[in-house]
C-alpha cells in the first residue's frame, strides 16, 4: 500500500486511536513536515466515559491537527452498557492472567456498541472523499480486545469493498482509492504501547476505562484490564496514572 497523502484518523482519546493517529502522522511525514493533511474525527454518542472526548482535544491540540466531534442522537447506540445507564459495564470479567495474545474465544460483553465501526467509519469516508483525502486510519486491534465483530479482519475487508463501490473516488480514482488503514489490527496491546512510544504518541493524555469514576480509571473493566496488562507486559508504568 502506497504512503497516504492525506488522513480522517478516528480518535477516541484512547490508547489504540492515538498511537494509530501518530502513526499516520509520521506516515505523512510528520514531525520533519510540521502541518500535515489530518483530520482526527471523534463522537459524542453520550458514551459514560465521555471523558475520552475532553482527551482527544488535547491529543488533537497536541499534534496541531483539525479536529471533528461528531454529535449522535443516543438512541442509535441503545443496548450496550457504555450507553445505557440501566445497563452495568462488567467488572473483573477477564483476568490478566487468563489472557492470551492471540485469544479470539471471549464472548461478546454488553459493552458492544451496535453497528458503531460501521457508523464512524461511514463518516469517516464521507469527511474523507470530501476533503480529497486518500485514507482513513483506524485503531481496531484483533488480538487483545474485547470480543468485538467490528474489530475483526473480516469486517475491515467487508468495508473495504463497499467502499470501492459506493464511492467515486472508489469506482474512478484505482490506485488513489480511499484505503482503510489499520496498522494496529495484529498487535497485541503490548506492542501497541512499544508502538506508542516508538512514534512519540502522548500515551500519558489518553484514557481507556469503560466506566470512570470522577474522570477516573475505574481498574476493573474489560478496556482497564487490557491495558494494565499491556504495561505490564512491556514493563513500564502507565503514564496516565502518574
Amino acid at each position: 500500500m502506497s504512503k497516504p497523502k492525506g488522513a480522517v484518523v478516528l480518535l477516541s482519546g484512547g490508547l489504540d486511536s492515538t498511537t494509530c493517529l501518530y502513526i499516520a502522522a509520521r506516515d505523512l511525514g510528520y514531525p520533519i513536515q510540521k502541518k500535515i493533511p489530518i483530520i482526527a474525527l471523534s463522537f459524542d454518542y453520550s458514551q459514560k466515559h465521555k471523558i475520552e472526548l475532553t482527551k482527544s482535544k488535547k491529543i488533537a491540540k497536541e499534534l496541531g491537527i483539525s479536529h471533528f466531534i461528531q454529535k449522535l442522537d443516543p438512541n442509535f447506540f441503545l443496548g450496550s452498557s457504555l450507553t445505557e445507564k440501566k445497563i452495568r459495564v462488567p467488572k473483573n470479567k477477564i483476568k490478566i492472567q487468563d489472557l492470551l495474545p492471540t485469544n479470539k474465544d471471549l464472548e461478546i460483553p454488553n459493552t458492544y456498541v451496535p453497528g458503531r465501526n460501521i457508523l464512524f467509519l461511514s463518516f469517516a469516508l464521507s469527511l474523507a472523499e470530501g476533503h480529497g483525502y486518500d485514507s482513513i486510519y483506524i485503531g481496531v486491534n484483533a488480538l487483545d480486545y474485547s470480543g468485538y465483530p467490528d474489530c475483526r479482519p473480516e469486517f475491515i475487508d467487508a468495508f473495504q469493498k463497499m467502499a470501492n463501490l459506493g464511492t467515486k473516488k472508489g469506482i474512478l480514482g484505482g490506485k488513489d482509492s480511499i484505503q482503510i488503514r489499520t496498522p494496529l489490527l495484529n498487535l497485541n496491546k503490548k506492542e501497541i504501547i512499544q508502538k506508542g512510544i516508538e512514534v512519540g504518541a502522548p500515551l500519558h493524555l489518553t484514557h481507556s476505562c469503560y466506566d470512570p469514576i470522577q474522570g477516573k480509571p475505574c481498574g476493573k473493566c474489560d478496556s482497564c484490564i487490557l491495558r494494565k496488562k499491556g504495561f505490564l507486559e512491556v514493563g513500564i508504568e502507565d503514564p496516565a496514572l502518574g
